[in-house]
């Protein structure tokens, strides 16, 4: 897909043609959504046309391989996600390094992660839910998609964070994920909310919790982890995406792009796009993306560590 940006914004220096964001994910999802509703944007405030180039699979290695080799002049972005700092301790080698290759820009929004259970489960509330998990040890099964995934590596890190002896099942996709939890195969599910959501709206699935720092502004009622206190009190995770360019593009283009991403994502339109599309519009400085990245990596790796994930 590409935009076409006026005249309005447009310098010498920079951009000085097409801009490019490269997507690990295919067409549809939500990051790609994310991408093209950020990306109609910016063509408008930076006066440049600006495509989606889909390369998804991998763990999002292909498209990070395509940007990370890209000439470094600000026109290829990468839309990163936590999947980037996933990838860093779920493979055993990468064409390239997550922190030294590429120049972090912004972040460009959060979106949650629920456990959702079927709305005839014997669990009303996550409390209850850690507490027969505890008196029964090796009995609750947890479904998530892929092993590695977030959803799936979200699931272990609640499972260690909670003290529990639980089995993290993982399945082929969310569709599967959910009949698994409607047939009564699995007592509960880790999933980003926005592909479950019509199941909670409809009252097949019930949420429990969501997984990041704050309740969701789709599901007020609903607690967070954290809310459940004890082990769980300091409990956050999150998915989110993020904008990068090549490593040595020029600092002035890097502030330039994130002074644009700023305005994009300020802008009640895109807030408007996003929210719809169940994501916290969230901008950031980027030395708060690079801090992000490096931490999620040094989580995340742990996690795989005492998950015993084979690294691929």
């Amino acid at each position: 897909m590409l935009w076409s940006g006026g005249a309005a914004g447009q310098t010498a220096a920079f951009p000085s043609k097409t801009l490019r964001i490269v997507v690990p994910f295919g067409a549809g999802g939500v990051a790609d959504l994310t991408a093209r509703t950020v990306g109609q944007k910016l063509a408008e405030l930076l006066g440049q046309s600006v495509i989606i180039d889909n390369r998804p699979g991998a763990g999002g290695v292909v498209a990070g391989e395509v940007v990370a080799k890209a000439e470094p002049d600000g026109h290829t972005l990468l839309l990163m996600s936590n999947g980037t700092a996933v990838s860093a301790g779920l493979f055993k080698s990468l064409p390239f390094d997550a922190v030294r290759d590429f120049a972090p820009i912004s972040l460009l929004g959060l979106f949650d992660l629920v456990i959702v259970v079927p709305d005839n489960s014997r669990f009303k509330t996550l409390g209850e839910l850690v507490a027969w998990a505890k008196a029964h040890p090796g009995k609750l099964n947890l479904g998530s998609i892929n092993v590695g995934s977030t959803q799936n590596l979200a699931a272990e890190l609640f499972k260690t964070s909670a003290g529990i002896d639980a089995q993290v099942v993982p399945f082929n996709g969310t569709p599967s994920v959910v009949t698994a939890l409607r047939g009564g195969q699995i007592d509960a599910a880790v999933e980003i909310l926005s592909p479950v959501m019509t199941q909670i709206s409809s009252q097949a699935l019930r949420a429990l919790a969501v997984m990041g720092e704050k309740r969701s502004t789709s599901l007020p009622e609903v607690p967070t982890v954290a809310e459940s206190g004890g082990p769980l009190a300091r409990f956050n995770a999150a998915s989110w995406n993020a904008l990068a360019a090549p490593a040595r593009t020029p600092r002035d283009v890097v502030q330039r792009l994130n002074r644009e991403v700023q305005a994009a994502i300020a802008s009640p339109d895109v807030k408007k796009r996003l929210q719809d599309l169940r994501v916290e519009p969230r901008a950031s400085t980027p030395e708060q993306l690079g801090q992000l990245l490096t931490s999620d990596i040094v989580r995340w790796g742990e996690v795989i560590s005492r998950a015993n994930i084979p690294r691929q």
